[in-house]
């Protein structure tokens, strides 16, 4: 082994001892790495990541417009998922604006509509769109008798889109 002037002596380069200690220093990360991803694989097998979203559409339907501005459709979407979704907007056939919308209630009964860019779809559990609740509103309304078919794709954050389509009917409110 070379000294140095001092009589210090230095492990040469390449020697047995300088590799042990570089294999053993690089070992603990390697080994703590490899055994958080082991425990993140259990973790994961067993369950404990959760699910996805897991969402169906049903309950599609849309009132015959009686207003030349526009009319609301509405659907139940169920979740069968760990995980909460969102509703972040919905297409409408050719010409058709769709929004979502919820009603807000303003005082001495009085309720308006508020554009909204999401509303949640909770995990486990369903979204149930009403005229009092959240709705898509349309503008301008669909030509939709009593009975016909309209078909609105939905899309969400994290979940494919969904093709549905809302059977029209009347506003049992006394309007749209």
């Amino acid at each position: 082994m070379p000294r140095p002037a001092d009589g210090v002596r230095i492990a040469a380069l390449g020697s047995d001892r300088t590799h042990w200690w570089a294999l053993r220093a690089a070992a603990v990360p390697v080994l703590a790495c490899l055994l958080t991803l082991g425990t993140l694989l259990a973790w994961t097998a067993a369950g404990g990541a959760g699910a996805p979203a897991a969402l169906s559409v049903r309950d599609g339907r849309v009132f015959v417009p009686t207003n030349p501005e526009a009319t609301a459709a509405f659907f139940t979407i169920v979740n069968r998922g760990d995980s909460d979704d969102q509703l972040t907007g919905v297409t409408a056939p050719g010409g058709q604006r769709a929004m979502l919308s919820r009603s807000v209630p303003t005082g001495k009964g009085a309720r308006h509509m508020k554009m909204i860019s999401a509303v949640t779809v909770p995990a486990g559990g369903a979204l149930r769109m009403t005229a009092d609740a959240v709705d898509v509103m349309l503008r301008p309304p669909p030509r939709i008798a009593p009975g016909d078919r309209l078909t609105l794709v939905l899309h969400f954050r994290d979940s494919p889109s969904i093709t549905t389509r809302a059977l029209g009917g009347e506003d049992t409110r006394g309007g749209s």
